[in-house]
């Protein structure tokens, strides 16, 4: 095995987050040379063997039991998210499947409607790696209008929304709070990761992210765990100017894989006015570019 493994790596950078006083201990012994508990502090804590939870970061042991792995999180203040991504992570450490060949994800007819029935908010459909499947027109003009609309259409061209915060300078004007966006967005990927540990592609989209964004880096380091459910946040448009919008992911049923993010807004607000305008402005854009050349030479 080469290094710890996705699960001593969460435990050393959950171990490195508390003090001695986080847990009622008192650091009388020497100048501490590495951040946050020492292994025989968190051992003494969670009851085992300063041994075994040596082996346990090192990757080394593989049948922690439940109770052993409760008592861990106790021990490091774990909240439920991180709870349930470690016990994901040791059941995958147990457990070596065969490598498969992911398939393009599809959008299912039943889902497509459904995108449909909410075109009045902005709306979009993503895969389990974040790729976007589909948008209406709303959300695409509100969240990344200077893409392709029809870019989804084709697995080899779609759009990842992980990505694009990142590495797309639109996407980082976009978000007011742009650092509290991206600390959303890893906190999923690192639950996504902790359910999909043998996913290839959800690699490939990791590895390039770390290859390419220090932002991400740092973030990725600190192993939070966090799903992205409900979260406002303040948008900076090019079109329209502020716009305060709740983005809520939904879990679609028949595809517990996919999400389906709606953008709201209070009713009567200067953002829902904000995004109404935003509909005007779009929907003139696309009656432009369907008119014939003779009409609009008839126009200018």
């Amino acid at each position: 095995m080469d290094g710890p493994g996705p699960l001593g790596d969460f435990l050393q950078a959950r171990r490195a987050l508390l003090r001695p006083a986080d847990v009622g201990l008192r650091d009388l012994g020497p100048r501490r040379r590495v951040a946050g508990l020492r292994r025989e502090e968190l051992a003494q804590l969670a009851g085992v063997s300063v041994s075994y939870y040596t082996r346990l970061e090192q990757g080394l042991s593989r049948g922690a039991s439940a109770e052993v792995l409760e008592a861990i999180a106790r021990a490091l203040l774990l909240d439920d998210h991180e709870r349930e991504h470690l016990n994901r992570l040791a059941d995958a450490a147990r457990h070596t499947p065969r490598p498969r060949r992911p398939r393009p994800e599809k959008l299912a007819d039943e889902t497509r409607d459904l995108l449909r029935a909410v075109d009045g908010v902005p709306a979009l459909v993503l895969g389990r790696r974040t790729d976007v499947l589909a948008w209406n027109t709303l959300g695409h003009a509100l969240l990344a209008g200077h893409l392709d609309f029809h870019s989804p259409d084709n697995p080899a061209e779609r759009p990842n929304m992980s990505r694009i915060l990142f590495l797309d300078p639109h996407c980082r004007e976009l978000y007011t709070d742009w650092k509290r966006k991206a600390r959303a967005v890893v906190g999923n990927l690192r639950s996504t990761v902790g359910r999909h540990p043998q996913d290839p592609l959800l690699a490939e989209l990791i590895g390039e992210l770390t290859m390419k964004s220090p932002e991400f880096v740092a973030l990725w380091g600190d192993h939070r765990v966090a799903p992205c459910d409900a979260a406002s946040y303040d948008l900076h448009h090019p079109v329209v100017g502020t716009v305060t919008i709740t983005q809520q992911t939904l879990s679609i049923a028949r595809s517990p894989e996919q999400m389906l993010i709606v953008c709201t807004t209070p009713a009567g607000s200067p953002s829902e006015e904000a995004l109404a305008l935003l509909r005007q402005t779009n929907e003139r854009r696309l009656s432009y570019v369907d008119t014939p050349l003779s009409a609009k030479a008839g126009l200018s």
